[in-house]
């Protein structure tokens, strides 16, 4: 009897699968070499002071960043690579031809809201010229705005790349940008010129050139690709206009941290130094320290990195899962799969929150407190941190909960939850501020958020497809919850020993990260297994697949 021969792997199947695997190793060791850069640019920033003048630069930094999370990664990218795979792989041409109507649109609209901004941001310094924290925030913001069209229009020829198998420059890019900010940090504290507006606005200065560098080095990229195609805005291809349909109600749920992050950062910093302010008449004292915004960015930071190396790594890999079973409609294969990683998003983000919370002090004093980053400023850190931490849980479930949505190509319902709790978290931030949480009430605010995203997002797609197994859920974070708290006991139990040999304050607190990390790591696996985590199972499980699967591919 014959088999069919799809059941054979083919030369082609097996060249498919080394290139895939080859291109895994370059990305993930590129993206762990920009991650490692990354931190040390905060570093290197962070170690000028955390001064107000500092506090401004982040401030405006953030604006490039929005748009970036807003237009060039995320929603775009993921609107825009099955449209243009789809009509790459039926004709190249066709697919150089939407990749240029695309990025004729993407920059048309950068540029219009490039000329409109700078427009606002000149007259707003002209408004506020007796007040040079404001005209200095607006000329940072003039000279970190090009990188707002630069860093977009990388990130569509990235994603452009990557669906013809080249994944190196797009990983490559980040650390370009790390390197000259690391550079221009450098400088600046060499010749002492961090807290001087000479000093800022070089380090403003080298991300617009880190943008046009990256740029010139996608062209020199797209070229060898046969992508490099001039902007055309007409005629307006059918593609393009299923690109736009999907991207923008997917941007306020993607973005809304993005939105959240630049309306705390300007707020903090108006509401941050000496003096008073005034609001519809109502004069008050200022009630943030200068460096409140860099403690927020600098707290921020370190949240974010459990969020990219797990939540997020996560969710993507759950998501063809996700969309598979909505394309099939297959709604218990969804329920299944949603519950499986909600429980693991538990699993990991319940025990990462307890652990950066308790180890807060120690993880700044070791990665921040360097030059003129000092003691206080490690204290005021750590509390936002802890803050942050608090909701790490509910952001790992609300990266699945959207997935969720978006598998079912339901974009409305995750954008009237997430408009309703943007408004809501600048309102808590407007008034927690002035409470003696200060700028930690920003970090309050997103947990606050954070949670009610989650309920919110649970209940309603339980209302979409049904009942998601909560009870099993709920065991799990019993279970979880348990081997947490075991956790934690150990890394007190370790921190009261080594307070009670009398370290010195800063070096206990070098001791107790690297002592803490792996002993509640261990404590932690081995109280989970202690309690037949069925999580813990499905990861070890999923881990020895994927062993024996590698190995089967180096036979």
């Amino acid at each position: 009897m014959s088999h069919p021969a799809t059941t054979q792997p083919t030369d082609r199947d097996d060249h498919g699968r080394s290139h895939f695997l080859g291109s895994a190793k370059v990305v993930t060791s590129l993206t762990l070499l920009s991650r490692v850069l990354g931190m040390v640019r905060d570093m290197a920033i962070l170690a000028l002071g955390a001064t107000l003048q500092t506090s401004v630069f982040f401030a405006a930094f953030r604006i490039p960043n929005l748009f970036r999370r807003l237009f060039g990664e995320g929603a775009l990218s993921a609107a825009f690579i099955p449209v243009f795979t789809e009509a790459d792989q039926a004709d190249p041409s066709r697919g150089r031809a939407v990749f240029a109507n695309v990025l004729g649109w993407l920059a048309a609209v950068l540029c219009g809201i490039w000329i409109v901004g700078s427009l606002a941001v000149v007259g707003w310094i002209a408004w506020q010229r007796e007040d040079a924290n404001s005209v200095l925030l607006g000329q940072l913001i003039l000279l970190v705005a090009p990188f707002m069209i630069t860093i977009c229009i990388l990130a569509l020829g990235s994603a452009a790349l990557n669906c013809r198998k080249h994944f190196a420059y797009p990983a490559f890019a980040p650390v370009l940008l790390n390197i000259f900010l690391i550079t221009a940090a450098v400088l600046l504290y060499q010749f002492q010129l961090g807290d001087s507006w000479q000093g800022l606005f070089l380090l403003a200065i080298s991300v617009t050139i880190a943008g046009i560098v990256q740029l010139l080095g996608l062209l020199l990229v797209l070229r060898r690709y046969d992508l490099l195609v001039g902007p055309r805005l007409q005629p307006v291809l059918p593609e393009l206009k299923r690109i736009a349909s999907m991207t923008l109600p997917m941007m306020v749920p993607l973005g809304a941290l993005q939105f959240s992050a630049v309306f705390e950062s300007m707020y903090a910093l108006a509401m941050s130094g000496e003096g008073t302010h005034t609001i519809f008449g109502f004069e008050f004292t200022k009630p943030l320290a200068d460096g409140a915004v860099a403690w927020l960015y600098a707290a921020n930071r370190l949240f974010q990195f459990p969020l990219g190396v797990l939540a997020i790594s996560l969710a993507t890999v759950v998501f063809p899962l996700l969309s598979r079973h909505a394309a099939d409609n297959d709604l218990p294969g969804l329920r299944t799969t949603t519950n499986l990683a909600l429980r693991l998003s538990l699993f990991l983000g319940i025990p990462a929150g307890v652990a950066i919370f308790l180890l807060a002090e120690p993880l700044v004093t070791v990665i921040f407190q360097h030059g003129k980053f000092g003691i206080t400023d490690t204290e005021h850190t750590a509390f936002v941190l802890k803050m942050y931490c608090l909701g790490l849980w509910a952001v790992f479930c609300n990266h699945i909960l959207l997935r969720a949505f978006f598998a079912m190509k339901d974009t409305r319902d995750p954008l009237r939850i997430a408009a309703v709790l943007v408004a809501l978290n600048m309102l808590i931030v407007v008034f927690i501020i002035f409470t003696p949480l200060r700028e930690a009430g920003v970090g309050l605010a997103s947990t606050i958020t954070a949670i009610l995203n989650t309920f919110a997002l649970g209940i309603v797609l339980r209302r979409r497809v049904g009942s998601l197994d909560m009870r099993s859920v709920l065991v799990s974070l019993v279970r979880t919850g348990l081997a947490t708290a075991v956790m934690a006991g150990a890394i007190v139990l370790l921190s009261h020993i080594m307070h009670e040999a009398g370290l010195p304050e800063q070096r206990h607190r070098i001791v107790m990260l690297a002592g803490g990390v792996p002993t509640g790591l261990a404590v932690f696996v081995l109280t989970a297994a202690g309690f037949r985590s069925r999580e813990l199972g499905e990861l070890v499980g999923s881990l020895a697949r994927r062993k024996r699967d590698d190995a089967t591919e180096g036979m």
